[in-house]
């Protein structure tokens, strides 16, 4: 390659991209430089060169063939293709492209082209030889899925230089002193690239955040806010505009809505929340039905589409939820104060009012704007108690409603809705955020009630819109959407909970439902109740927010939506605009546009389950930093080829024993059979197996922890 080329490496990555397409432009027809430059229309003999470099490099990296002297051609046509990186432990990465059936294709280390883990790029696909994986190389980074970095800071006299916490991270960020923003050696930061030259091993940066000391509880959990993409605060002007909006609930406003005030109404949440979103009001009517009233806050009424508010509302998508904190999706004023529904206090809300007879059939069902006032805030245990004991505020109302609950309950799975009672674990955090203690949540009657009448509410509203408009006319909505599992995934979890004795039948989905069900309740408070409950979830299909009409397998509901919880939910936002609009006479909205944002949506929601995990992992570390060198009881609760994981009994903290640490054979993973294998002894370790293990070491920045078998 020439001096001139190399001193103009980013003009001539673009300048290789160009050339490429010509042959793709002209259908591959064989070209000279000349013939090239023409096309490209370059006249000067130095361009004229570095196009003649250009097509000798492609063909030697066998991008291009030369099919006669000084004349090139496109190996193999409409080779281009694109996708997103998933890089490996190695350094090298798979492309996943947008085409469901294209194969991954692999791309070596040196020929990233510095594009990161998640990038969206376009990839050159080479001819695919016989029995090989499709190879290629990334020739344009087309977007960055993050540019801000989460780390420690290392300072040296002239310079210095990032280390990210993302083990997916491969390249450390250096950072000119005059960018360090105050931050001293060995400090976790946030750091953003600002630059990275073509021809340069590190991409270049600049502090954005300061977080604090390594290891205190509020710098580790904002740097896994960070890291996720969360912002650590709201922006003023969203601030300024919640601080603008009128507590004053006026005369007019009320006029406009269906009041509940005089009837009984009552919030149940956790004993620690602080957003009341949703109630129940219960009122006998002369008939000797039912009233059942599901009110949700009014979050539509407070926010404006396209304010401030509403953007940021949108950007963030949801609450996220991490061990010891909420990042809430609103302000603090809205989330907590004007949309919460406290006690004695009169709320503004969207509901869902149901007349029920005595097994809970729906006899009449009302949709609207409602003011409400709440006589009660009751937590769960609170509910418990009344439903345990038969006595306690509200006694008849909670127990006429709990008996109603039953019967929904019962009904959704005679249905074929699967019931899935994962095992939450919770921590005891001192006033530091320490965990001094971990307990598993329990979900009784009163969880239950809740959501039987909020997945009622969901239900319905779906349900009720759908029905608006015929086929090409139906109207645009936002629905929570869950397929139904993929045949050969379910058929692994069969063959695997058969080891265990349980019988899968996948004949149908409602008879996969019903034996998944048998099996749920037969394992509950047993050794294997995790793992097998955590392999079902995996096994199913994820949910997703979608404007195409479709069923919840999971519930057996024909139409679902998430309708009460917009104080933690965008969606939820979105639904009570679109009800609302319809209920009113509007005409159906723009679908491309709902599904964007429910697309948007969907990512978002798993970037905050992701972060929750990941705070979850790092109170599991800590909780076990001090116990390094004792022995547990645990389960095996997840193989791969160079480890096994097992989750503590006694706690729930999860680690991993490495192969390579067994010291009695040399062990390899059955993938098929969710087990490891010995490979002289044949002493197998299955997936639900109980295994005694060592805490071995504990590493509070990755998160990780490693535990060592004990052995007979």
């Amino acid at each position: 390659m020439s001096k001139k080329k190399k001193n103009n490496s980013s003009i001539v990555q673009v300048l290789t991209q160009m050339v490429l397409d010509i042959f793709e432009q002209n259908g591959n027809t064989p070209l000279n430089y000349k013939q090239v430059s023409a096309k490209l229309n370059v006249r000067d003999p130095e361009s004229r060169e570095i196009i003649f470099d250009i097509l000798k490099d492609e063909a030697f990296k066998s991008v291009l063939k030369e099919v006669s002297p000084g004349k090139f051609q496109l190996l193999e046509l409409k080779t281009f293709v694109e996708g997103k990186v998933d890089l490996t432990n190695d350094g090298s990465a798979f492309i996943i492209t947008d085409d469901e059936l294209e194969t991954d294709i692999f791309v070596a280390p040196r020929k990233l082209r510095n594009a990161l883990n998640g990038d969206r790029v376009k990839v050159y696909v080479y001819a695919k030889s016989k029995g090989k994986r499709k190879e290629g190389e990334i020739i344009e980074i087309l977007q960055r899925a993050k540019m801000e970095f989460t780390g420690i800071v290392k300072l040296s006299e002239r310079f210095a230089f990032f280390i990210p916490d993302d083990r997916k991270m491969m390249h450390d960020i250096f950072i000119p002193m005059s960018e360090l923003n105050g931050a001293k050696n060995g400090i976790k930061a946030v750091a953003e690239i600002t630059d990275w030259p073509v021809d340069a091993k590190n991409p270049i940066g600049r502090i954005k955040h300061i977080l604090g000391a390594q290891g205190e509880n509020d710098t580790e959990m904002n740097a896994i806010l960070a890291e996720y993409g969360f912002p650590l605060s709201f922006p003023a002007e969203v601030e300024h505009e919640s601080g603008e909006i009128s507590d004053v609930i006026s005369q007019e406003e009320i006029a406009r809505r269906r009041d509940f005030r005089d009837i009984t109404t009552f919030t149940i949440d956790p004993f620690d929340a602080k957003d009341f979103d949703d109630a129940l009001s219960f009122k006998v009517l002369e008939n000797g039905n039912y009233e059942v009233g599901v009110h949700i806050a009014d979050v539509s009424h407070y926010i404006i589409p396209d304010s401030a508010l509403d953007k940021e509302a949108l950007d963030r998508a949801t609450s996220v939820y991490l061990v010891d904190r909420v990042i809430p999706m609103l302000p603090e004023r809205l989330s907590n104060g004007l949309c919460s529904l406290r006690p004695k206090e009169e709320k503004l809300c969207f509901s869902a009012v149901f007349e029920l007879d005595e097994n809970a059939f729906i006899q009449t069902e009302w949709y609207g704007k409602t003011i409400i006032y709440s006589d009660r805030r009751f937590t769960y245990e609170e509910v418990q108690e009344v439903i345990e004991n038969q006595e306690g505020d509200f006694k008849d109302e909670i127990l006429k409603l709990n008996a109603l609950a039953y019967k929904l309950r019962d009904r959704k799975f005679k249905n074929g809705a699967i019931s899935f009672e994962t095992t939450e674990v919770k921590f005891k955090l001192d006033e530091t955020g320490k965990p001094i203690g971990v307990y598993v949540k329990e979900r009784k009657d009163a969880h239950k009630l809740i959501e039987d009448f909020m997945l009622l509410a969901n239900r319905k509203v779906a349900e009720h819109v759908s029905k608006m408009g015929k086929g090409k006319h139906k109207y645009t909505f936002v629905y929570r959407a869950h397929d139904s599992p993929k045949p050969d995934a379910l058929a692994n979890f069969a063959q695997f909970a058969a080891r265990f004795g349980y019988k899968i039948n996948t004949k149908s989905d409602k008879e996969t439902a019903k034996s998944l069900n048998f099996l749920m309740e037969d394992v509950e408070g047993k050794k294997e109740q995790n793992v097998l409950t955590h392999l079902a979830i995996r096994s199913m299909a994820k949910a997703i927010y979608t404007t195409k009409t479709s069923s919840h397998y999971g519930l057996a509901f024909d139409h679902y939506t998430h309708f009460t919880s917009p104080i933690r939910r965008y969606p939820d936002v979105m639904v009570h605009r679109l009800l609302f609009h319809y209920l009113n006479g509007g005409q159906s909205a723009n679908a491309d546009h709902y599904e964007k944002l429910c697309s948007h949506s969907s990512q978002m929601e798993k970037k905050a389950a992701d972060a929750e995990r990941a705070s979850v992992k790092y109170k599991q570390a800590e909780y076990l930093k001090d116990q390094v060198g004792n022995m547990f009881t645990g389960i095996i609760s997840g193989v791969t080829e160079w480890g096994m994981y097992v989750e503590i009994i006694e706690n729930k903290c999860e680690g991993m024993i490495r192969l390579r640490d067994i010291s009695d054979d040399f062990y390899t993973l059955d993938e098929k059979n969710y087990c490891i294998i010995g490979q002289r002894k044949k002493k197998i370790y299955q997936l639900g197996d109980e295994v005694r293990i060592r805490v071995k070491n504990v590493d509070l920045t990755k998160k990780q922890i490693d535990f060592s078998l004990v052995q007979d």
